[in-house]
């Protein structure tokens, strides 16, 4: 329909007219002559007559909307310019709501559970190297607390048994050691709650602190948070886990005297000398009694740190019957490195890469005058003990 825009007076409004077509019956009324959806008012100057005149309508530009009826429609961004130095808009662009990203407890937590676990006993990588499946998840799921810990022993492979646990992908597990039972348990659940990984439905959350298992306080404590607890003990013989120790603190204090020395209080009569941590930890059957007054035997699995060496896939087994988990990892995960003198894994989580524990591990042992001999024929009593708690002969004798 054609439209035509006169001449305007100097200083007025334009107008813009539409022609109409001759039109054979009465016009329309005034509101019905404006075309629909222009947005504009109409004034008909005169309606048609039945001799078929012209009808010449106007129509005025239509006024702005107010901006609060605009706000409630679609908005559209807008560039601005910034205001020059004293000078205002005379109007506020509007603000959107912005809150900066809350501090949780969860960095700081890391840094101070990373700070109470000894280099030896983290993970020369990253600690809790996520997975491939756990990166795409790693935004969903919640955090838990854990519902299985591996407390014990120190230097009885708890690092490896824990390296190889993470390669199941139902096994979610914090890296370092967070210490919380036996260091930190004045923080509190939810500190300890954040320092473990998000997990899906049907994953286990895991830690592992091997203190836990000679520390009084930590079967009352890890009862409190939950009856339900799993708990895992890696076990090895008393004596090679002794060695083993020294051997450790030898490494980063040489000056320390001979481990004949400091296994005896008297060489002559073969007294041992309990109070030394590297000898009173294999007592093993001392520390059970404490742990048995608040946990079934059912709910603890013994692994025998030998066989963890020379059968990982058969000790995993039995791991993964324990926390109801399928049997997943087995043989085809291992191979044995004869230069470290135990099985490392054919891809550590979250690589393809083939991976061993670290420099800190298969330390080379000093060598260990006879008189050790006398500190096995110690052991003997409580291993037979520890043997008949748990239903299990681990063969030291």
């Amino acid at each position: 329909m054609p439209w035509s825009r006169p001449r305007a007076a100097h200083g007025a409004a334009p107008e813009w007219r539409q022609i109409l077509p001759r039109c054979p019956r009465p016009a329309p009324t005034a509101a019905a002559a404006a075309p629909a959806g222009e947005g504009g008012s109409s004034r008909c100057s005169s309606p048609c007559s039945a001799s078929g005149s012209i009808c010449s309508c106007t129509l005025a530009p239509a006024p702005a909307p107010p901006r609060r009826a605009a706000a409630a429609g679609l908005r559209v961004s807008r560039r601005t310019r910034p205001a020059s130095p004293g000078h205002s808009s005379g109007r506020d662009a509007p603000r959107l709501p912005f809150r900066t990203q809350p501090a949780t407890p969860l960095a700081s937590g890391k840094e101070m559970a990373e700070g109470a676990a000894s280099p030896e006993e983290q993970s020369p990588e990253v600690p809790d190297s996520p997975s491939p499946i756990s990166s795409f998840f790693s935004g969903s799921g919640s955090k838990q607390l854990p519902q299985a810990i591996i407390i014990g022993v120190k230097k009885g492979g708890t690092r490896a048994l824990l390296e190889f646990l993470r390669v199941h992908p139902d096994v979610r597990a914090v890296g370092a050691e967070p210490h919380f039972f036996d260091r930190s348990y004045d923080k509190g659940l939810a500190w300890y709650r954040d320092l473990m990984p998000r997990t899906l439905d049907g994953q286990i959350t895991m830690e592992k602190t091997p203190s836990y298992f000679v520390t009084r306080e930590a079967p009352a404590r890890i009862s409190a948070m939950s009856k339900d607890t799993k708990l895992i003990v890696v076990v090895r013989d008393p004596v090679t886990r002794a060695i083993s120790d020294y051997t450790q603190t030898l490494s980063k204090r040489p000056d320390i005297p001979t481990f004949e020395s400091l296994t005896f209080k008297n060489r002559t009569t073969g007294l041992i000398d309990t109070s030394w941590s590297a000898i009173q930890i294999g007592i093993y059957a001392k520390h059970l009694e404490h742990w048995l007054r608040h946990f079934p035997i059912r709910q603890m699995l013994f692994v025998s740190g030998e066989r963890l060496i020379s059968d990982p896939a058969g000790e995993l087994g039995r791991v993964q019957d324990f926390l109801g988990l399928k049997r997943i990892i087995t043989d085809k995960h291992f191979y044995f490195n004869k230069t470290k003198g135990f099985p490392c894994l054919k891809k550590a989580e979250g690589s393809s890469r083939p991976h061993c524990l670290g420099k800190t591990k298969g330390r080379t042992h000093p060598e260990i005058d006879r008189e050790v001999v006398r500190a096995a024929e110690f052991y003997r009593p409580f291993n037979l003990k520890f043997y008949q708690m748990t239903g299990h002969d681990f063969g030291w004798d």
